[in-house]
């Protein structure tokens, strides 16, 4: 199938399939070192009723001569002015492993801006806000970052061993890791949305215990759902990821 790729002048955005009457729009963030291709086969599983929107963080891929954004409240408060319009219908939101958070706290920016509710969070594969962080992780050299990568698994673990393609990649890489290090909860209210939480049975780097403290950001229902595979289930489990997306969605736009 041809993916038509579709770039709205809002540079954050990336349209893979625009679907113009579409009745919920699901918005997705990526992961460390991740860009919004990694949504691209999304649209042709998802329901006609269903338009996805992925974020392209700067200093990758189209955005590559971009400077790379390393301060997250900079981060999240340019993407909730990016992802804003989109909310003239209803929106989800789904962020995978650092994408999960910045997802959330572009969740918590739009609040406080008085935008509508989102419909819906999903979280994959990431820890809650509230759960301490060990400072344990550094990158302080290439092989540092290159074992951390292989040990997450995923497509992005074999394109490391090609030396140039690393070579472009780790200043993204070092720049991420480097949000994800200094990212520190701030306590507040929780979200006025569902949050579905989705984990891979054999990732290693988040625990079911961990996963279930998402539900003191809502208030209102929680519900964890496990998937085969690692840390990137995403890219070997996609089509029952996005059929369980799907499930959840159209359960939210039927209520609507």
């Amino acid at each position: 199938m041809t993916v038509h790729h579709s770039r709205p002048a809002n540079a954050w955005l990336r349209r893979y399939g625009p679907r113009t009457e579409a009745r919920l729009r699901l918005v997705c963030f990526p992961h460390a070192g991740g860009s919004a291709s990694a949504f691209r086969g999304w649209p042709e599983l998802l329901p006609p009723d269903i338009e996805l929107i992925a974020v392209q963080y700067p200093g990758r891929q189209d955005r590559y001569g971009e400077p790379l954004i390393g301060d997250f409240p900079t981060l999240v408060s340019e993407a909730a002015r990016a992802v804003l319009p989109c909310l003239d219908r209803p929106v989800a939101f789904f962020g995978h492993s650092l994408g999960a958070t910045v997802a959330y706290e572009v969740a918590r920016a739009l609040r406080a801006s008085g935008a509508p509710s989102l419909s819906r969070l999903i979280v994959s594969a990431r820890k809650a806000p509230s759960v301490p962080r060990p400072d344990t992780v550094r990158f302080g050299t290439e092989e540092q970052v290159m074992e951390y990568i292989r040990d997450l698994g995923g497509s992005g673990a074999a394109l490391l061993e090609d030396g140039d393609l690393l070579e472009l990649m780790l200043p993204m890489l070092r720049n991420d890791f480097g949000l994800v290090a200094s990212y520190r909860y701030v306590p507040g209210s929780p979200l006025d949305c569902p949050v579905t939480a989705v984990i891979g049975d054999e990732d290693g780097s988040v625990s079911e215990a961990e996963v279930r403290q998402w539900s003191r950001h809502t208030a209102r229902p929680f519900d964890l759902h496990t998937l085969p595979g690692g840390h990137f289930y995403t890219e070997t489990a996609t089509d029952s990821l996005v059929t369980l997306l799907a499930d959840r969605l159209s359960d939210v736009a039927e209520r609507r």
